[in-house]
């Protein structure tokens, strides 16, 4: 289990990764698929991610939607054309970062 700061300070681009190869999502799909990819490594809480959906809400990077799924209704996010682009650009961001620090911690 990784520490909560790291999480923290990754959960909106992983947020924005998943959104922009999988279309939409609704909030147990995205733990769930983080804990997948990771293994069960990675365990995102639900008092960490949504916070992360609201914020990314209200910034217009990503939309929301709600569909009746089992007599339930289930809430979607998926990405504005602006959230795209957001996420293209944290991604890079984070692969720059990632080798910086690769490069500090090798030397």
């Amino acid at each position: 289990m990784y520490s909560k700061e790291l999480i923290r300070g990754t959960l909106k681009t992983i947020v924005l990764k998943l959104l922009s190869e999988h279309g939409r999502m609704y909030g147990y799909e995205i733990t769930q698929k983080v804990k997948e990819i990771s293994s069960n490594e990675i365990n995102l809480t639900f008092g960490a991610l949504y916070p992360t959906l609201h914020k990314l809400e209200k910034e217009g990077v990503v939309t929301t939607s709600s569909e009746e799924v089992d007599n339930r209704t289930r809430k979607y996010y998926s990405l504005t054309s602006q959230g795209a682009e957001t996420a293209r650009l944290k991604i890079e961001e984070y692969y720059q970062f990632s080798r910086l620090m690769n490069l500090i911690m090798i030397s």
